[in-house]
């Protein structure tokens, strides 16, 4: 089958799944139980075809106690261990529907367990918290609550999608078209939106400009980690490259993880750390930074401790600006945040809204700080409606710490864009104008403007892209003097009409 046909098969699938629990389960809470049965479809038939073929055996038909024997070589090779009893084909097989979600909540917390003191366990730990198999939206009797489980195993596996190299976007695949399912109503919490992916591949081809072979990649605020797995799409022959990120959001913290492996990126190469970035950074990720490409699409102007919290006053990630960003809009708080974690040679793309450009107070005094030392390399202004649940016009900030330069460049790409039933979208020529443009980095008319420091700071300091970039008119232009001699002609039609007019009633009036 091909990836096209399976796509379009897991969706079709999703689709059903979705109509089944119509009127039960929230959209929301339906994407965590079809995304937790997925991972834990892929995670049980990555594991037994891969011993089936390294040890020629069939693991799905051994004993659990024949297993246990090779489970410390199992866990240290792939991070997790499962028991052939507790594998997705085996659980489907001999399902009891009176004890169905026990078994399987049973199953769920030891395979976290298993991985509990071993390297992995930062990654595996709490993947299937979010999963309750015993919660009334499944339905009201026990009964139901397993007819609903037992019909979305059972959706799955009539997939028939096997685990394999060309297989695996597949099931990452599902994520983004639950997504798309339901962002528009749901996928928004606390100011985040979900990244379409056209606009996540341009601010990964951004940082790839500076620097087209990061050690590792991070997002602040990785939420699903869609924008990181960006880099393993496009840089598809890098496989050491380490993936990093934290999300202070639980659910979306769990699918994040259930994300990376999704996507095959080994345990070993990525850790996503669950906690509030801009308060309690992660502590093995201070260990880790700098870091050569961070991407984010932080939460709009959200609130935070700011001020109020003596420690972030002195942090020297916020300290260095001479301020903090105000305790009502955290937007540049992540800004500074990324700006500390990026290395010498890497480069940033942040998602921002537009008000963090040009608002004064305290924000304007950050902005005056990446100014004045020389780390603003680009402003973006993206068309609007882009977004999934908004159509703000959203915009791209650039940071670089080895500019070659002291210009700032605007590009205004907010003609970007193609119309896509109601949404408005990046096309891949739209992408590619607006990379060309940002790699020339030079000035044209109505679309890119490569401004010097001075001017910025006699406009205090402001970095809209409308205050450097003109818009083009695109009202009709009128020819006055062709105007005027049309209507010349038009008099003149009509004097002579009225002549033969006047001439016709006279003449009858003779008559009469």
């Amino acid at each position: 089958m091909k990836s096209v046909e399976q796509r379009e098969e897991l969706h079709k699938t999703i689709w059903k799944i979705a109509n089944d629990l119509r009127g039960s389960v929230d959209g929301w809470d339906f994407k965590s139980y079809v995304l937790g049965f997925l991972f834990y479809y892929f995670i049980s038939e990555k594991l037994k075809n891969s011993i089936d073929e390294l040890h020629n055996t069939d693991y799905e038909a051994l004993s659990d106690e024949e297993a246990e024997n090779g489970k410390e070589t199992i866990l240290n090779a792939y991070g997790f261990f499962i028991k052939p009893s507790a594998l997705f084909s085996n659980v489907l097989k001999n399902a009891d529907l009176e004890k169905l979600n026990e078994t399987l909540s049973g199953y769920f917390k030891e395979i976290q367990a298993n991985s509990k003191n071993y390297e992995s366990s930062r990654q595996f730990e709490g993947l299937f918290a979010d999963m309750d198999l015993y919660s009334n939206k499944l339905g009201n009797s026990n009964s139901e609550r397993n007819k609903k489980i037992l019909s979305i195993m059972r959706a799955i596996k009539d997939l028939e999608l096997h685990y394999n190299e060309n297989e695996i976007d597949v099931f990452g695949d599902a994520y983004e078209y639950l997504m798309k399912m339901y962002a528009s109503n749901a996928g928004k919490s606390g100011g985040e939106f979900f990244t379409p992916q056209e606009v996540s591949r341009l601010l990964v081809e951004i940082t790839l400009c500076n620097n087209a072979k990061p050690n590792k990649v991070y997002d602040p605020a990785c939420g699903s980690g869609s924008l990181l797995l960006q880099y393993k799409k496009i840089l598809k022959k890098d496989p050491k490259l380490g993936y990093f990120g934290q999300e202070i959001n639980i659910t979306t913290y769990n699918l994040a993880r259930m994300n990376m492996l999704l996507h095959n990126v080994e345990w070993t190469c990525f850790d996503i750390a669950h906690g509030d970035t801009l308060t309690k950074p992660d502590e093995k990720h201070k260990q880790t930074e700098p870091f050569d490409a961070i991407v984010s699409n932080p939460p709009y102007s959200i609130k935070w401790e700011g001020k109020s919290n003596a420690l972030l006053i002195n942090d020297e990630r916020f300290s260095k600006a001479g301020g903090l960003a105000p305790e009502s809009k955290a937007d540049l708080a992540f800004v500074m945040h990324t700006l500390s974690w990026l290395s010498e040679k890497g480069s940033a793309a942040i998602v921002c809204f537009p008000g963090v450009m040009y608002r004064s107070g305290a924000e304007r005094d950050i902005r005056k700080y990446l100014i004045e030392e020389n780390f603003v390399d680009c402003v973006i202004a993206l068309a609007p409606n882009l977004f999934f649940g908004t159509g703000i016009a959203v915009c791209i900030l650039v940071l670089r710490r080895n500019k070659r330069d002291d210009k700032v460049l605007f590009i205004n790409a907010q003609e970007e864009f193609i119309k896509v039933t109601n949404k408005n979208m990046l096309s891949p020529q739209n992408l590619e104008k607006i990379l060309k443009t940002y790699k020339a980095r030079d000035n044209e008319s109505f679309l890119s403007a490569l401004v010097p420091k001075e001017q910025i700071v006699k406009n205090d300091y402001n970095l809209s892209v409308s205050s450097y970039v003109e818009a083009k008119d695109t009202k009709e232009v009128i020819d006055i003097a062709f105007l005027n001699a049309q209507i010349k002609e038009m008099l003149k039609t009509q004097v002579a009409l009225r002549t033969q007019i006047d001439a016709i009633v006279e003449e009858l009036e003779n008559i009469a």
